[in-house]
């Protein structure tokens, strides 16, 4: 990793990780404009902060960390209580099958919706999950557990009622 940040490696970043930081805010915010916020902020953060790293997978983690943390903010933000913003009508997803369970996925409460998304699309294991998030294990486990019974209550409870 280089010391001075080049226009090369940052665009190299923002490629890397643009869409992550983008899908994580989505998935704490569920609001588009707000989750591009946190993208910009996330990569001033990296700019201003010119961190280096030994191996990729830290800097991954260290940009995810920084993604939730700026999510987190936001969302305590006095602005955030006083203005409502206007729902997304559509989801951010590329694949028309997966829309559905992805909306079910953004109905979950926000403790749900983040392991969820950590462990299936980013592929992360309990363990590194529970180090991302300040959790116990224990507690990630649990929460994957409930989130899948939610989500497969959801769908059958819905598929059967149509």
């Amino acid at each position: 990793m280089p010391n001075e940040y080049s226009d090369e490696y940052l665009t190299q970043l923002v490629q890397r990780y643009a869409d992550m930081i983008m899908r994580i805010a989505f998935t704490y915010l569920k609001n588009n404009a707000d989750a591009q916020d946190v993208c910009q902020e996330v990569f001033i953060k990296v700019v201003k902060l010119q961190k280096t790293f030994e191996l990729a997978e830290h800097e991954k983690a260290w940009i995810i960390r920084v993604t939730i943390n700026a999510c987190k903010d936001m969302l305590r933000s006095p602005w955030k209580r006083f203005f409502f913003p206007i729902r997304d009508a559509s989801i951010p997803i590329q694949h028309s099958d997966n829309r559905e369970v992805v909306a079910r996925v953004l109905e979950l409460d926000q403790k749900y919706r983040i392991v969820i998304y950590l462990y299936y699309f980013e592929d992360y294991s309990t363990a590194e999950i529970a180090q991302l998030l300040n959790r116990n294990e224990s507690t990630v486990r649990t929460q994957l557990k409930r989130a899948r019974e939610i989500l497969k209550g959801s769908m059958i409870g819905g598929f059967a009622n149509e």
